[in-house]
């Protein structure tokens, strides 16, 4: 049953800020998401030695996940707008993290693919859930700092897990990575499912509060059965096809610094075990940074009339994305580790900036509900993509000994983002004649 309210206008946020609470839970859900992805890429030196695998072996883990990742996407957004992000994050969560803990039970290659394969399905609402939640929890005006602050959840996981993960493989082994990040997916779950409410039906918001966040829209959850568009039609609109490409490049290079990074520095600096806990988390600071700034940012244009929050998010990940490409492609071109470490925390701020805003322009794009599926089609367009980079990066270093040729073309896909989201992503998606 649709219901029907006014929509305030307020011109100043109300005193009590209990909505930003909401923030908490996607933060918390999407670290522990991103400690599941990461732990493959801290295990992998133990893995490759115990095991006996290969970097293609690593590489094709990383794609197996994002294959699955992307094709569980269109699915996933459709399930969240039509039974609630409540109910399908829940179930999600303890899918992916049944997934993680299965990680460390098996011994061959086979095996580690199939499992990679269900983590992929598992987490694949973790986003669009925050997507959706935020639109409905947020005005317009507050959307890109909210999920600019639980995008960065997808940084502090690779920023934290080096030293934790590393301290726990050292003190444990490898396989204890995945039955500790699978027990505390299980555990975020029930919490969720039990204390987690929508404006609504939350007893914490004030009603000045509560009317501040309908003030554009917001304040309920909207489902497929009040839409007006058909889901399949979304595919025919161009918005729709620059976010998938925009992503698309973006993914590209993040896959590569996810799976690879920590190893990189291992192979070809020297860095140790001990030492990587530490080189391995500071490139994630600065994706951290680039999430809540950049959200943030933007923010501030819309407050202070200089433009649209459509407008605004675009320019953000245009400029981003060139620079972005600028520092990826410098970095076969410095020797120091030092330098490499500066060069890789710049590209991950850039890269961040990117994925927060796009996060976010899927609740001012799409019709509110529909803001879970454009955001999953989006992130399906993204992971597609970029399931075919920690691959292709691991068939170069096999081939030529090198990482240079992936981080140059990896620089140069990344920088194609900004034409994607500047040219091709500019009107809200609105109701067509069939």
């Amino acid at each position: 049953m649709q219901i029907e309210t006014k929509e305030p206008v307020l011109s100043t946020a109300p005193k009590k800020n209990w909505r930003w609470t909401v923030v908490i839970w996607l933060i918390i859900g999407g670290f522990i998401n991103y400690l599941d992805r990461a732990n493959l890429s801290i295990a992998a030196p133990q893995m490759m030695k115990d095991l006996h695998l290969t970097k293609t072996d690593i590489g094709l883990l990383g794609t197996v996940f994002s294959w699955s990742y992307a094709l569980m996407q269109l699915p996933a957004g459709w399930l969240i707008d039509r039974f609630g992000t409540k109910k399908i994050y829940s179930i999600a969560v303890l899918w992916w993290s049944g997934a993680t803990f299965m990680m460390g039970l098996f011994n061959k290659l086979p095996s580690f693919i199939i499992v990679r394969l269900l983590l992929g399905a598992g987490e694949a609402p973790c986003w669009p859930t925050g997507a959706k939640i935020t639109s409905y929890w947020f005005p317009k005006k507050e959307r890109g700092f909210a999920t600019g602050l639980w995008d960065s959840s997808s940084k502090w996981g690779p920023a934290i897990a080096p030293p934790l993960l590393v301290a726990i493989m050292l003190a444990f082994g490898w396989r204890s990575l995945f039955y500790i990040t699978g027990i505390a997916g299980v555990l975020f779950s029930i919490a969720f499912w039990i204390f987690y409410k929508n404006p609504e039906h939350s007893r914490k918001l004030s009603k000045e509060e509560f009317e501040y966040i309908q003030s554009e829209g917001a304040g309920f959850e909207e489902n497929l059965v009040n839409s007006k568009i058909k889901w399949r039609s979304l595919f025919k609109y161009k918005t729709v096809w620059g976010m998938i490409l925009g992503f698309f490049c973006t993914i590209w290079i993040w896959n590569i610094f996810l799976v690879f990074l920590p190893l990189y520095l291992v192979e070809v600096h020297g860095v140790t075990l001990q030492e990587l806990g530490v080189y391995a988390s500071i490139p994630w600071v600065g994706g951290i940074f680039g999430a809540i700034f950049g959200g943030y940012l933007t923010k501030k244009l819309v407050d202070k009339g200089i433009t649209s929050p459509v407008k605004a998010k675009r320019a953000l990940i245009s400029i981003c994305a060139i620079l972005a490409a600028i520092v990826v492609i410098f970095v076969p071109f410095v020797d120091s580790l030092a330098m490499k470490i500066t060069l890789f925390t710049l590209a991950l701020c850039f890269i961040s900036a990117i994925t927060g805003s796009a996060w976010a322009l899927a609740g001012d794009i799409a019709p509110p509900s529909m803001v879970a599926s454009v955001g999953a089609i989006q992130n399906f367009g993204g992971y597609f993509g970029g399931a075919l980079s920690p691959f292709i990066a691991g068939l170069i270093v096999d081939k030529t000994g090198s990482y240079s040729l992936a981080f140059i073309s990896g620089g140069i896909i990344a920088g194609c983002a900004a034409l994607c989201y500047w040219f091709l992503v500019k009107n809200p998606i609105q109701e067509r004649v069939e």
